[in-house]
C-alpha cells in the first residue's frame, strides 16, 4: 500500500483531513513520510539550505551565538540547541567557528531536535566528534542557558488555511474527487476561529489566511525557556510578517511539484508568519528583535569581508562558484530578502548583532 491508498481509505472512512494532518502524514509517516525516509538535502536531493550553500552561512551564525554568549557574561554551563539540524551541515561549521572562542565548547551541551532517523545518522557522521544529545520533542530539552538556532525548519510545520466567509472561516481541507480515486482540496462549513478573531481587520471576504500552531508552541517554549534560564534563540526562515494568501508548496527535484500528487514523495512547506512568533515571546515575558531580511542581517554580521577573505585562495570555476554562493545568500533577489531572521532574547540582556531594533522591521 503507497501513502496515498492509506490516506484515500482514511478520507473515504472519516472525511476530509486538514492540510496540517496531510503534512504531517506526508513529511513524518514512519513508514512513507518524506523526512523519514531519505536524505533530502543538496545537489542529490530536492532542495538546498543555506548551510550547503556555503560555509559563511554557519560560520557568522556561530559568531553571533558565540558574540551572545559573552554578552551575557558567559554562563559556565549552556544549551547549544538546533531545531531540525538536517545533515548537521549548520552545527559543523557553527562549531568550527566557535572553537575559538575560550570557554565556549567547554561550557556547551550539544542537543539536537530531529525526528528523522535517517538524518539523525547522517548528524552522527557529521557531528562525530561531540556528544550529542537527541530529543524529538523541544520540550525534552535540559532547562538550562539556552542558545538556539533554527533554519527552515518552522516553514515544514504542519499549517492549517482558512478562507474568510463574511465574519466567520472556512477551513480548506484535503478531500478527494467526485470519483474517489484521487486527492482534491475543498473546504468546510463556516466556524469562528478564535486565533484569527484579529485578522477580521485587515482581511476581506474569500482572504486566505494561515495559522502555523506548531510554530507558535515552539516560539512560546523557547520564550519560556529563554525567561527562566537566560540565552537566546535566532530563528531564520522564509515568509513574512503576517500570512495572507495561499504558501502551501511541493518541492522536488529542485522543481515546485503539485502538493497532493505523489504524498510522501516530496517537501512541503508554507511561508512563516512571523508576527505571531513575536508576540508569544511577548507574552512570555522577553524580547524580540525586529524582523530582519536575511542579506542584511549577514551584511551586518560581516559576509562580505568574509567571502573576499575566502576568495584570496581560490580561482576558475571554485571562486565562480563561492561569488555565486555569496550572491545566493545575500542578493534581495535570490534568499536575501525572501528569507528573514528575528531573536529572542531576555529583556534587559543586549540584543544579538545583525537584527532591527524591536519593533523596526524590514518588509
Amino acid at each position: 500500500m503507497s501513502l496515498q491508498a492509506e490516506l484515500i481509505a482514511r478520507i473515504q472512512a472519516h472525511g476530509p483531513i486538514s492540510i496540517a494532518d496531510y503534512m504531517q502524514e506526508c513529511l513524518l509517516h514512519p513508514k512513507y513520510g518524506y523526512y523519514a525516509t531519505r536524505d533530502p538535502f543538496g545537489q542529490q536531493g530536492d532542495f538546498i539550505t543555506a548551510p550547503e550553500i556555503s560555509q559563511m552561512f554557519g560560520e557568522l551564525l556561530g559568531l553571533c551565538l558565540a558574540q551572545a554568549w559573552l554578552d551575557r557574561g558567559a554562563p559556565s554551563t549552556f544549551t547549544l540547541a538546533e531545531l531540525g539540524p538536517g545533515r548537521g551541515t549548520l552545527m559543523a561549521d557553527i562549531l568550527r567557528a566557535t572553537r575559538s572562542v575560550p570557554g565556549f565548547h567547554a561550557a556547551m551541551d550539544l542537543h539536537l531536535i530531529e525526528a528523522s532517523p535517517t538524518l539523525r545518522d547522517m548528524q552522527s557522521k557529521t557531528l562525530g566528534d561531540y556528544q550529542i544529545t537527541w530529543h524529538d520533542n523541544l520540550s525534552e530539552l535540559p532547562e538550562a542557558p539556552l542558545f538556539l538556532v533554527a533554519n527552515e525548519f518552522l516553514d515544514a510545520l504542519p499549517i492549517r488555511q482558512f478562507i474568510r466567509d463574511s465574519n466567520g472561516w472556512r477551513e480548506r481541507r484535503v478531500g478527494l474527487t467526485d470519483t474517489q480515486n484521487a486527492l482534491s482540496f475543498g473546504v468546510g462549513d463556516i466556524t469562528e476561529v478564535a486565533a484569527l478573531a484579529h485578522r477580521l481587520a485587515d482581511t476581506n471576504d474569500g482572504d486566505l489566511v494561515e495559522i502555523n500552531a506548531p510554530a507558535r508552541a515552539a516560539s512560546a517554549e523557547i520564550s519560556r525557556r529563554i525567561h527562566t534560564n537566560g540565552g537566546l534563540a535566532l530563528l531564520i526562515d522564509y515568509g513574512g510578517w503576517q500570512s495572507k494568501g495561499d504558501t502551501f508548496q511541493a518541492l522536488a527535484d529542485h522543481a515546485y511539484a503539485d502538493p497532493l500528487i505523489t504524498p510522501g514523495d516530496a517537501d512541503l512547506t508554507a511561508h512563516v508568519e512571523f508576527e505571531p512568533l513575536v508576540r508569544e515571546a511577548l507574552n512570555a515575558g522577553i524580547e524580540a528583535s525586529g524582523m530582519t531580511e536575511q542579506g542584511v542581517f549577514l551584511e551586518r554580521l560581516g559576509i562580505t569581508g568574509r567571502a573576499q577573505a575566502l576568495a584570496q585562495n581560490m580561482d576558475g570555476i571554485t571562486l565562480d562558484n563561492h561569488i555565486a554562493a555569496h550572491r545566493r545568500l545575500t542578493h534581495p533577489e535570490e534568499m536575501g530578502r525572501l528569507f528573514k531572521t528575528i531573536a529572542l532574547f531576555a529583556r534587559g540582556t543586549p540584543p544579538p548583532p545583525g537584527f532591527n531594533p524591536p519593533g523596526v522591521n524590514s518588509l
